[in-house]
C-alpha cells in the first residue's frame, strides 16, 4: 500500500493520491485545476493526501528529482522600487548567460500568495529559487526543505547564512546613515518607515535607526514616527505628520527611495527649506532622486550585483559547481543637496 512505502516524492504519480484519498484521478485533478467544482471537505482531503505524499502535480516532482528544466523562479516582493526593477534586469541576463530561463513573480508582501507563486513555480519542474529576505511562510520553508530546491535569499545579508544570503546588512546599512546625521549635529530625528509586516529588511534598517541612536543616548518621539508602505503619496503624506509637530525634527530618514521622493515634493510644496530647515535622507536611491529641484541623500545599494550574484549563487547549487560569489553588498553613501546640519536655535 501507498502509506507503508517510504518513497521519494518524485515517485508519487497522481494515482497514488487518488487512491489514498480514496477518490477517482480525475477528481483529484478537478481539485487542483477547478477547486470550485469540489466541494471543501474533498478538497481538504485531495490537499492533505498532497501533503501527506509530498506530490507536485503535473509530473514536476520527478523533474525536481531527477532532471533540470534550466528555469529559476524568482519572487519579488514588487517591481514598483528600483532596487527590485534593476535586480530583475540584472538577474535575467546573467541567468541568460548561463543558460537558463527566468521565472519571474510579484508577492505584493503577501506571504501566502509568496507560497502559492513558490509551489506553482515548482510544478513547473524549475530548478531553483531566488528570494528576497528570510520573513517568509513557515510552509514555505518546509516546502523548499521537503523538495530539496536549492534557493538564495537576496536583498539581505547578516552574516549568519553565508552561501545563502546575498545583499546588504541593511541594519548596519541604516545604522551608517543615521550616524551620519548625527555626526553632523542633528539630535531631533524622525522616521517615515516602512511597513515591517513581512519585510524583516524594513525590520532591520528601523532597528539600525534605534541603534545609532541609543549610543548617543537619542530616541525617536513618537509623534516623529511614521509608517507606510512604498508609495510617493504616502511619503507626502507622512512628511506632513511629523512635520506637523512640536518640536518639529531637524532630520527625516526615509526608509525607502518612494516616500523619500513624496517627503521631498511635499516639503517643496509647502516651502519647507530643504536642507536649511530640515535634512532628508533615505535608503535606497533611484534616478529621479538625483533630479529633483534638491537633490536626495541616500544610500545607493548595487542591486545590479545582488541580483547577477543571486543569479550565480544559485545555478552554483543546481549544478554542484563553484562559482565566484559575493555575498555581503555594502551600499554607498551618496551625498546630496537634501542633507546637512540642522538649524541654529533661534
Amino acid at each position: 500500500m501507498v502509506e507503508g512505502r517510504k518513497r521519494h516524492p518524485g515517485s508519487v504519480g497522481l494515482r497514488d493520491v487518488a487512491k489514498l484519498a480514496g477518490v477517482s484521478t480525475a477528481t483529484v485533478s478537478r481539485a487542483i485545476n477547478n477547486p470550485d467544482l469540489v466541494s471543501p471537505e474533498l478538497r481538504q482531503r485531495i490537499s492533505a493526501t498532497i501533503e501527506q505524499l509530498g506530490w507536485v502535480p503535473d509530473g514536476a516532482a520527478k523533474a525536481l528529482a531527477t532532471r533540470r528544466s534550466y528555469a529559476i523562479g524568482a519572487v519579488f516582493p514588487t517591481l514598483a522600487t528600483g532596487d527590485f526593477a534593476r535586480a530583475t534586469n540584472a538577474v535575467q541576463k546573467e541567468l541568460q548567460g548561463l543558460g537558463y530561463t527566468l521565472l519571474l513573480a510579484c508577492s505584493e508582501y503577501d506571504a501566502v500568495q509568496e507560497l502559492a507563486q513558490v509551489k506553482k513555480f515548482a510544478e513547473r519542474g524549475v530548478d531553483g529559487l531566488i528570494l528576497v529576505g528570510r520573513a517568509h511562510h513557515p510552509d514555505l520553508y518546509r516546502f523548499l526543505d521537503k523538495h530539496r530546491m536549492p534557493h538564495v535569499f537576496s536583498f539581505v545579508h547578516d552574516g549568519q547564512d553565508e552561501g545563502v544570503c546575498i545583499g546588504p546588512d541593511n541594519r548596519k546599512a541604516m545604522a551608517g546613515l543615521t550616524n551620519y546625521l548625527i555626526e553632523v549635529g542633528h539630535r531631533t530625528i524622525a522616521v517615515l518607515a516602512q511597513s515591517v509586516e513581512n519585510n524583516d529588511r524594513a525590520e532591520a534598517r528601523l532597528n539600525g535607526i534605534r541603534d545609532a541612536l541609543a549610543i548617543q543616548g537619542i530616541a525617536v518621539r513618537p509623534q516623529h514616527m511614521a509608517v507606510g508602505r512604498w508609495t510617493i503619496e504616502e511619503g507626502r503624506e507622512m512628511f506632513g505628520a511629523v512635520w506637523d509637530t512640536t518640536p518639529r525634527p531637524t532630520a527625516i530618514v526615509c526608509g525607502n527611495a518612494h516616500l523619500a521622493v513624496g517627503a521631498m515634493i511635499e516639503a517643496l510644496a509647502r516651502g519647507v527649506d530643504v536642507p536649511g530647515a530640515v535634512s532628508i535622507v533615505s535608503y535606497d536611491d533611484i534616478d529621479i532622486m538625483s533630479h529633483l529641484p534638491v537633490t536626495v541623500t541616500a544610500l545607493r545599494v548595487p542591486s545590479d550585483e545582488v541580483g547577477r550574484n543571486a543569479a550565480r549563487s544559485v545555478v552554483g547549487m543546481v549544478e554542484q559547481r563553484p562559482l565566484p560569489v559575493i555575498y555581503e553588498h555594502v551600499p554607498e553613501l551618496v551625498i546630496r543637496g537634501s542633507s546637512g546640519p540642522p538649524p541654529r536655535p533661534a
